[in-house]
């Protein structure tokens, strides 16, 4: 008999020759599990996703109640469908007065569609600044403005007026200009390998939109939710965007995305042309819903406030000759090894022990550490120890004394 493996290799698209072929039959929590029962820590959220852990009760019963009741209706904007509303109107609570209008999509990477060319349509200008080694998806937008040729070249003619600058270079803002319609920046860069931008940094960049006319739009698809220990990074750096962008945790499991601005900059879209942008499947009913039970989990359970410990303690385990540095801001963190070569070998002897973690594509020598914030500490204990034994266990140039 074909197996289910086999049926994958045959019929679902691959996107490199030697993927993890690791198959799962449930997952709840922290935990993924395999036909055979055996269970596999996620230590790194699905890439971003499962904030508050994989089937929590309250997603999984929000979803339900929703599909019960109705699913797709019509294109996103045109019917006024609870789950929406009540998703962006809490959403709207803990955000500031700026960021009060949003618009929901299907993906990070739509989202950062919809974002560029609010920017364009808002301002009338076209160029655009992006950041050398940043990630914004894969749709012909969002790899227009990604900051590494490695991954793009293949696909080119792309987007005209792109401009890359380094990112925390306080020189390089310079080249921001009244010809800018927007800045896209990573609030911390991730598949850069978690590159934390300084604070004065950020002010300067906020400042220097302000006074070119240049809208400010903040990526933190990978680092919103309470990831960094804050609700949204931007926080850390006392500054706010013109166009916030999210995806992965803000649906609770469930695929979505949003770019947030202000009602009078989103008015740009009703007219010359209208529709000016349009989806079908964006904001469905049932992600809604489960985005919104997700959200209420996070702030009700008090996640968010217990991630700077967590962060404490995974580095005071993470210890050894092997690791050059380890670089993050809350509960999303890059462990620096000598070599891509290695690290592969570390992540899959840490698969192999029941704990799956990755690399990033910018930084490939870096291993990835962003675990459900639901992360108990006894379990970070367990991950950390394998962690070190398969550094143990590959050398690393030293072992622990």
């Amino acid at each position: 008999m074909i197996t289910l493996r086999q049926l994958f290799l045959n019929h679902n698209a691959q996107t490199t020759h030697f993927p993890l072929l690791l198959e799962f039959e449930s997952a709840k929590g922290v935990y993924l599990y395999n036909p055979e029962g055996k269970a596999y820590m996620d230590l790194i959220s699905g890439i971003g996703v499962s904030n508050i852990g994989h089937s929590h009760p309250a997603v999984v019963d929000a979803i339900k109640q929703q599909a019960e009741k109705y699913m797709h209706l019509m294109v996103y904007g045109e019917y006024v469908q609870g789950p929406q509303v009540r998703f962006a109107e809490k959403l709207a609570s803990l955000l500031p007065p700026q960021l009060q209008c949003t618009y929901f999509v299907n993906s990070g990477a739509e989202a950062i569609e919809g974002a560029l060319k609010l920017a364009k349509r808002y301002t009338g200008r076209s160029n655009i600044i992006a950041f050398k080694n940043s990630y914004h998806g894969s749709s012909h937008g969002a790899l227009s403005v990604m900051g590494n040729e490695e991954y793009k070249q293949a696909y080119r003619p792309l987007l005209p007026g792109v401009q890359f600058i380094e990112f925390n270079n306080m020189t390089d803002l310079a080249q921001i200009n009244t010809g800018t319609a927007c800045v896209l920046v990573e609030t911390i860069q991730g598949e850069a390998g978690i590159r934390v931008p300084d604070v004065s940094y950020m002010q300067a960049l906020r400042q220097r939109c302000t006074e070119t006319g240049t809208l400010l739009i903040l990526d933190e698809i990978q680092v919103a939710m309470g990831r960094t220990g804050k609700l949204f990074a931007f926080e850390h750096f006392d500054i706010l965007p013109d166009i916030l962008v999210m995806a992965k945790a803000l649906g609770g499991g469930m695929p979505i995305g949003a770019f947030i601005s202000s009602a009078q900059i989103m008015s740009s879209f009703r007219e010359n042309p209208i529709l000016g942008h349009i989806t079908t499947f964006g904001g469905h009913p049932v992600c809604c819903a489960a985005g919104l039970a997700g959200l209420q989990v996070l702030l009700q359970e008090n996640l968010i406030e217990k991630v700077a410990q967590k962060e404490q303690l995974i580095r005071q385990l993470l210890v050894h000759p092997a690791i050059r540095e380890i670089r993050g801001k809350g509960l999303i963190m890059a462990i620096e090894l000598q070599s891509f070569e290695f690290n592969k070998q570390v992540i899959d002897r840490c698969i192999e022990n029941g704990i799956i973690t990755d690399w990033f594509l910018h930084c490939s020598n870096s291993m990835r550490i962003a675990p459900p914030l639901i992360i108990t500490e006894d379990e970070i204990r367990i991950a950390c120890a394998v962690i070190l034994e398969a550094l143990d266990f590959y050398g690393g140039g030293a072992k622990r004394v």
